[in-house]
């Protein structure tokens, strides 16, 4: 096993195993009146209107949840001029984040929590980029496309495509099967992308636009966005001319994309407004905006737009995405929640009452943003807006003082209003979860945390709960609970599994590791093996049962919560190694991008940390299973040229 330079060796070269770990969780804290919501179970939608976000002194109990109604979903059309569609892209843009690789699997579990949370659009991805990519949106449209809540929202599922054929029949053969599917199309505008990279004229530009769309409607599909890649610093004439032409074709969403974060907000306001005013057919579309992060201005240039006109706003959650990031959903939807029915007036023409909203109800983004950062790898920042580990904690005497008199003295909404409960703990009936709970208080609580799973990963999650249980003195809080849900050596696809283990360490001897595993055939191997310090050992014994040869790019440990017995959660990063055992069939499909995370809990750091281990090479042996049998598939039955090239694209 190698090790990369992002490693933590300060384990790995331990020679005790007395280590003092740093806390991260958020201190509960009590409501602020009317702002303070609590999630009911997921598995109850929501259709009663939404009561407005507003703060109080009062010491009123949280109010239960409900979304707000939107206007019946038409292409192109929103029949409330105040309503803000949502279009979440963490699954398409999100995920070009580098190092944040998703299986099919977790894709789904955030799209079905993004349904919970009520987005309008959910972009499941890129289906030209690989069949992996493909039967994840087709997995997601499919699936989470046709689950109608009580309400009737369902939302809508987009796949994205260049504008060549080949890329929206893909696409569309991806997201046919929901209920609302939409194609999202793109060609670049900007003189530097036209004259470099595309090596296109303007008229080329545009005629290979039209032609893109045009096909996309042949297809079937009347639900088709449109995007001039890199309008932010495309010429906005050449704006107005390529986009006249693609409504002609049957486009129904403009989006106009900010691709480099160039723009500063006045600027991409006036670009919004300019474009509502001078292109034509502009009053039969509606506008989007897809603005990235690199001069930290993405949430105020969406923001920008909607008060000039835009009433699709493309984000993520986290603000995760290329480079910089993306405009974070959170930080726009508790924006308009609490400022869109005052601060949004449309400043040219007329455009509804500027009273703005969205039907995202917030009390599932806590939640929401948690399971992205735990499958991703993406950490979130202390001091992120909404969700950071920060956003609703005070030290300052000053302010401890205000809170104590007044919650509203320093917070302007509640933790509880985007999910994060912080007061009536223990379930609000002094439940104290311990070995001793069963399935339905251990259930309970998670769904008033925001979670929600199927039979068989609950299973999983009750039986590493009370693993964890027997050997926890004084419960498991809600901050350990949580991390167990995070805990993905169960989650995935188990080859092999950790059957026991034995560590000896100290200041005079050899670290040993002795691990036993249980492999695929259902048989225990064990094996003895030293190192530099007792994970090293650990590390090199599971290598030596495996067979892998992996590069471990990053470790990290913390404490899920204060005290001597509290949790470790670890979390490690790998790539395999080229020409190594763990590649099968051709090893140039192994490219140094390809990256496995794990992450587990446990009360033990070392057992935690060979648990995170193996959740890693378990996602790698699972994805090469699914090379391996790809390879098979081509070599029996050679596909079209489309589904048998796999390319990833970084788009806008």
């Amino acid at each position: 096993m190698k090790f990369g330079l992002c490693a933590v060796s300060a384990f790995l070269t331990a020679s005790s195993l007395c280590v003092s770990f740093g806390t991260a969780f958020v201190v509960p804290l009590a409501p602020i009146g009317d702002i303070a919501t609590s999630p009911r179970p997921f598995g109850r939608p929501f259709g009663r209107p939404l009561r407005p976000l507003r703060l109080s002194s009062s010491s009123a109990p949280p109010s239960e949840p409900t979304r707000r109604p939107r206007p019946p979903y038409v292409p192109g059309i929103i029949s409330d001029p105040d309503y803000v569609r949502i279009f979440d892209t963490t699954l398409r843009d999100g995920e070009q984040s580098p190092g944040a690789t998703l299986t099919s699997s977790e894709k789904l579990e955030i799209a079905r929590n993004l349904a919970r949370l009520g987005v309008d659009i959910i972009e499941a991805g890129f289906p030209i980029a690989s069949p992996d990519d493909f039967e994840g949106v087709k997995g997601i449209a499919d699936a989470v496309g046709n689950e109608v809540f009580d309400d009737g929202y369902v939302p809508v599922i987009c796949g994205l495509s260049r504008a060549n054929e080949k890329d929206i029949s893909r696409a569309w053969e991806a997201v046919k099967g929901a209920r609302l599917p939409r194609i999202h199309t793109f060609i670049a505008t900007s003189e530097i992308h036209m004259a470099t990279k595309l090596k296109m004229s303007p008229d080329q530009v545009v005629n290979t636009a039209v032609r893109a769309v045009t096909y996309a409607r042949g297809l079937g599909c009347d639900d088709v966005e449109f995007s001039p890649e890199d309008a932010g610093r495309s010429d906005p004439e050449f704006l107005c001319r390529i986009l006249g032409e693609v409504i002609k074709a049957g486009a129904t969403t403009l989006n106009i994309p900010d691709t480099t974060g160039w723009n500063m907000p006045w600027e991409f306001g006036e670009l919004i407004r300019y474009l509502r005013e001078n292109v034509e057919g502009a009053d039969t579309v509606v506008f989007s905006t897809h603005c990235q992060n690199d001069l930290g201005l993405s949430t105020a240039n969406s923001l920008a737009g909607a008060r000039n006109g835009a009433r699709q706003l493309e984000c993520t959650i986290n603000g995760i995405g290329e480079r910089a990031g993306n405009a974070s959903l959170e930080e726009i939807v508790m924006s308009l929640a609490l400022k869109g029915n005052t601060n949004f007036g449309d400043w040219h023409g007329n455009m509804g009452t500027g009273k703005l909203y969205t039907s995202i109800n917030p009390v599932y983004i806590m939640p929401t943003s948690r399971m992205v950062t735990d499958y991703t790898g993406m950490l979130c920042q202390p001091h992120k807006a909404i969700v950071g580990a920060n956003a609703f904690m005070h030290e300052s005497g000053i302010h401890q003082d205000g809170m104590i008199k007044n919650k509203g003295t320093y917070e302007i909404m509640s933790p509880e209003s985007i999910g994060l409960m912080r007061g009536d703990s223990q379930s609000g009936a002094g439940i104290v979860l311990g070995k001793h709970s069963g399935r339905n208080a251990v259930s309970t609580r998670l769904k008033e945390l925001g979670y929600d799973f199927d039979d068989d990963r609950f299973k999983q999650i009750f039986s590493r709960f009370k693993q964890v249980a027997e050997r926890k003195k004084g419960g498991v809080d809600d901050e350990e609970l949580e991390a167990i849900v995070s805990d993905n050596a169960g989650a995935t696809r188990q080859l092999w599994g950790l059957a026991g283990m034995q560590v000896t360490t100290g200041m005079n001897g050899i670290p040993t590791a002795t691990v036993r595993l249980a492999g695929p055939d259902g048989v225990e191997r064990y094996v003895a093996a030293t190192g530099t310090g007792p994970v090293d050992a650990t590390y090199k014994a599971i290598d030596r049962i495996i067979g892998t040869q992996v590069v471990l790019e990053d470790y990290s440990m913390a404490s899920v919560n204060e005290g001597i017995d509290a949790l470790a959660k670890t979390r490690v990063t790998i790539t395999p190694v080229r020409d190594g055992a763990n590649c099968l069939g051709d090893p140039s499909t192994i490219s140094k991008e390809r990256k496995f995370s794990g992450v587990s809990a446990d009360g033990d750091i070392v057992v935690a940390s060979a648990r995170a281990y193996l959740a890693a090479i378990n996602k790698l042996l699972a994805w090469n299973l699914r090379t391996a049998a790809r390879e098979e598939r081509v070599a029996a039955d050679p596909p079209s040229e489309q589904a048998g090239v796999e390319v990833k694209m970084k788009a806008q």
